[in-house]
């Protein structure tokens, strides 16, 4: 496995915080695109750190969003946007370096952000 900082997607990924207030901030997050995963259907993924290893290593809350590239380069830009707006949702407001599980990342509540996106 090879990963690069993604600056291109934190960029994309901020303009969807801002069209969606939502509570994220740029310092929370950052973006990093995978190559030569092997894992089957998986587009992207949230990483967050848990609050004991925040606590040892004195560091505030901070997630990663994965990009698996051979899966994600190969949607087209609404697409990315909606996974983008999907693994942005499993931040908690707490940031305690949990997620916010399916039952609350729902297609549905995607398809309603991404409209709100687009109408923004």
């Amino acid at each position: 496995m090879e990963y690069k900082i993604a600056k291109d997607l934190k960029e994309k990924a901020i303009d969807v915080i801002n069209r969606l207030n939502m509570h994220i901030k740029p310092e929370d997050f950052e973006c990093v695109i995978s190559y030569g995963s092997s894992s089957r259907g998986t587009i992207a993924r949230c990483h967050g750190m848990s609050k004991v290893l925040q606590l040892a290593l004195g560091i505030k809350p901070v997630y990663v969003l994965e990009f698996l590239s051979k899966r994600f380069n190969n949607l087209d830009e609404k697409e990315k946007t909606k996974v983008i707006i999907h693994e942005l949702m499993h931040i908690p407001k707490n940031l305690g370096g949990g997620f916010r599980h399916h039952n609350y990342v729902t297609d549905r509540e995607v398809e309603n952000l991404y409209k709100r996106y687009i109408n923004n």
